[in-house]
């Protein structure tokens, strides 16, 4: 057996397989061990449906990968994978749900995803044991269907040994050790005993330059060998199959199969099995399961079916298809099925390790396996994937993340399979967790909050007394009920004055000798004098933008560094990591903090922010501290606003006059109440994020995980002027070799009346797709829709006309010049 390998696969369903295939066919030396039988894990009980419905446009490219890829596996192996293009029929009863299926449209046709739309008469017509009547329509995709999970893990795993991996069963790995060049893996191999699968004598390590994790249920025995956290937890799923259907037997001997059957609305989906029904429900109440570990004694196993639970998605089922109302049950699955609090899996470098990646955490793991293989192997073998994988990266969870958070969390996703995915929905599950001290005075003023990296954030702010549901009720796929919320609260931005909690900003120290050097490496950007701010890219060795900073230059070797709030893990990690590297090199010494959680920020912006500054401030002469003269736009000063010290940066990413306020967080709620004991009378108003984010958008501030990624260059996102082309810098080379595959551009857009776009839409020019939307919304300035997004390089010019395709209707967009509102920055330099 070979012991040194380039790359060591861990866990052996089909995620793991698909991963060594396509690590083989890079032309890595490759191996894998699966502590069991391959397919053992819940790759064998899966029901094998391969949806390429997905509101993310990662997983979308995930899931199209596999379907192409799995349907030229028997001619490359031998093998027949059963892959059964039977299609997949998405019903709706509602129009909300149709509404959904019109959004998840924008997102398929960006993705190149063939799909149609069928009336309730198509459905009866083309499949007449489906009712259809009380229905208000459906999605079809064509070219999908359902496979065999073990017969495709087979053939990948024949097609991952015919380019050169090596595949070895029943090896446990036991121990993970990096020596700083490869990871020496400790393994044991286990033996049948009695029927169960046990520890052997036999002990030895393997060598290997790269780990990969695919573990499955057991991702948390990972998590503990690496001692990292995962939060992938399994839950119960459910399905049962039922006799033979004479209706359907008698149908399909002149028929093809039915498609796949998905009633969204009723929570389940159905397909044929030899003359019956498969039927799958993600019901409420499925319990969280291997929350520390898998016993030692479940193997390939099953959990008591618990039929009361599934009850109302049975009669749903004999509701939509009469003819099974008499047939008796055959068999019936209850096993565990990994997710993750979000629902998508975690797929990317693990935190704080070097070459140690994770492939664990997915709940359509049949669906998604070629895909993963294809994309890690682009990202572990070249250093970045085509597609930005930031929403599937592992380190989007941070360390405040626990095992109850996980569990409760991968319940609630799974029984939010089929909910409607409004693109304003917020879970409710665990929460209030994280929560800044003014959190009770803004629920007080009506907020309504979303969860930011488990940071509660005010959204928007509604009626005080809104009852506890209210935002649920509020949402929708067109332009919801807190859209005049929203409006006004951009208004008074653009009028008089808002406050934004930003506290979940994600703050990092960068200090010590070698921090001037290392940050002038690590940035794109000049950067600033001290007392002075720079916004900045981080790249990474493929030149495409790995994050975004502002940086605030303290002192000398001292900065203070604001990014996204979501990715306080994700850019903590690589900053961490290139920290290193830098050092290595013979770099100074660099000292990073994550200072997150000792920050509170409130951002105060309008017109008449520095009036309400201005009644606050404690200076020596009050007249003059926040003027141009003393406080220019780009700067920081410390300032002292009643008693609380105040790290006070001038800038609005809503394009106003206005400060950022960051201050000890254990002092927000004076803070707060001191801006409101003065702000009322000059119209302060506070501010949720979506009104934040329409009007950054009317000012084109690109957004991380919107306009930027890991797919797009600083040059490519039109960030020309962040970028100093007179310095050396991590990734520059491979920028500039990129060159500009395609622009960044902002549209203002005549939509319809009653939605706005979300970011998700599809850029046309005589019918033909030439961009997307990345970002979406209204424009108080403008008083039209508006929309961030990238287009090809020659249609980047202002004044291109483009058409949006909203509600499957083309509505006409203009490309505009960059900062449409206040291009010359006159509103957020003005003097006072």
């Amino acid at each position: 057996m070979k012991t040194h390998v380039k790359a060591l696969v861990v866990g052996g369903g089909a995620v793991g397989t698909g991963i060594a295939y396509h690590l083989a066919k890079a032309g890595w030396d490759t191996m894998l061990v699966e502590r069991d039988e391959l397919t053992a894990g819940s790759t064998w009980h899966a029901a094998g449906l391969l949806p390429l419905f997905n509101m993310s446009y990662a997983t979308t490219h995930i899931h199209k990968y596999s379907v192409d890829f799995y349907k030229g596996l028997e001619a490359e192996t031998g093998l027949n994978p059963g892959f059964y293009v039977v299609g997949n029929l998405r019903m709706a009863q509602t129009q909300d749900r149709m509404d959904e299926y019109m959004l998840y449209s924008s997102v398929a046709e960006t993705a190149g995803v063939y799909h149609e739309f069928l009336t309730p008469k198509e459905i009866k017509d083309r499949w007449p044991l489906v009712r259809s009547d009380d229905l208000k329509g459906a999605l079809f995709h064509p070219q999908d269907g359902y496979i065999n999970p073990a017969d495709v893990t087979q053939a990948m795993a024949k097609g991952a040994r015919q380019l050169g991996c090596t595949i070895e069963r029943k090896v446990q790995v036991d121990a993970y050790r990096w020596t700083g060049s490869e990871w020496v893996v400790s393994c044991t191999r286990m033996v049948e005993q009695g029927g169960r699968l046990v520890p052997g004598e036999e002990r030895f390590t393997i060598t290997a330059e790269h780990v990969v994790t695919a573990t499955g249920n057991h991702a948390q025995r990972t998590a503990r060998l690496l001692g990292i956290k995962i939060p992938a937890i399994p839950v119960e799923h459910q399905y049962i199959v039922t006799e033979p259907d004479p209706a359907l037997v008698e149908w399909r001997k002149s028929n093809p199969q039915h498609p796949v059957l998905r009633d969204a609305d009723a929570k389940w989906y159905v397909r044929e099995e030899r003359g019956g029904w498969i039927l799958g429900p993600y019901e409420r109440g499925a319990p969280a399961r291997f929350l520390y570990d898998v016993p030692e004694s479940f193997r390939a196993d099953l959990f008591p079916l618990d039929l009361e639970r599934i009850e109302a998605e049975y009669m749903s089922m004999i509701h939509r298809i009469p003819s099974s109302e008499t047939v008796g049950l055959k068999d019936d699955f209850n096993g565990p099925i990994c997710y993750t609090p979000d629902g998508n899996p975690l797929v990317g470098p693990a935190p704080g390790l070097r070459n140690m990646w994770l492939a664990e955490g997915f709940s359509f793991g049949i669906t998604a396996a070629g895909g993963t293989g294809h994309y890690l192997a682009q990202l572990m073998t070249q250093g970045e994937a085509e597609i930005d994988m930031a929403s599937l990266d592992p380190r989007r969870y941070g360390s405040w993340m626990t095992t109850e958070y996980a569990a409760r969390k991968n319940e609630e996703c799974y029984e939010h399979v089929f909910i409607l995915h409004h693109p304003d929905e917020e879970r409710e599950a665990c929460r209030p967790l994280r929560t800044a001290p003014n959190y009770d005075r803004q629920k007080a003023l009506g907020a309504q909050f979303g969860q930011v990296n488990g940071w509660e954030r005010p959204n928007y702010y509604g009626p005080v007394d809104a009852p506890a549901d209210y935002d649920h009720h509020a949402r929708s796929f067109r332009r919801a009920a807190w859209h005049p919320f929203a409006v006004a609260e951009a208004t008074a931005i653009r009028q008089t004055a808002g406050i934004i909690d930003a506290t979940a900003f994600t703050k990092h120290l960068v200090r010590g000798p070698g921090a001037t050097a290392f940050l002038d490496w690590f940035t794109c950007n000049k950067l600033p004098a001290v007392g002075r701010i720079n916004l900045t890219y981080a790249l990474n060795d493929n030149g495409t933008t790995q994050s975004e900073y502002t940086i605030v230059r303290l002192k000398d070797q001292e900065y203070y560094i604001i990014s996204a709030g979501a990715w306080t893990a994700y850019d903590g990690d690589f900053l961490l990591k290139a920290a290193e590297d830098f050092m290595g090199r013979g770099g100074g010494y660099v000292d990073i903090h994550d200072v997150t959680t000792q920050w509170g920020v409130f951002a105060l912006a309008g017109p008449n922010s520095r009036a309400i500054l201005r009644e606050i401030v404690k200076d020596a002469d009050p007249d003059t501290v926040l003027g141009n003269k003393r406080f220019p736009w780009l700067t920081m000063r410390n300032i002292e606003l009643g008693m609380c010290p105040v790290r006070a940066v001038r800038v609005a990413y809503t394009g106003e006059l206005g400060w950022e306020l960051h201050h000890p967080i254990e002092m927000g709620r004076y803070l707060w109440d001191l801006i409101w004991s003065v702000g009322a009378r000059h119209g302060l108003k506070p501010v949720g994020a979506r009104a934040q984010n329409w009007l950054r958008q009317e000012k084109s501030y690109r957004a991380f995980g919107n306009e930027l990624g890991r797919d797009a260059t600083p040059l490519e996102g039109g960030l020309d002027r962040f970028v100093d082309l007179g310095k050396d810098f991590r990734g520059k080379a491979a920028m500039l070799a990129t060159g500009i595959r395609s622009k960044c551009v902002t549209l203002l857009i005549d939509g319809p009346a009653d939605t706005d776009p979300w970011g998700k839409e599809a850029l046309l020019l005589d019918g033909v797709k030439v961009g997307r939307l990345t970002s979406g919304g209204w424009s108080v300035a403008f008083g039209k829709q508006i929309g961030m997004g990238y287009v090809r390089p020659d249609l980047a010019v202002p004044g291109q006309r483009l058409k949006v395709r909203i509600l499957r209707q083309e509505w006409e967009a203009v490309v505009t010049e960059d900062s449409p509102y206040d291009p010359a920055n006159a509103r957020i330099r003005v003097d006072g």
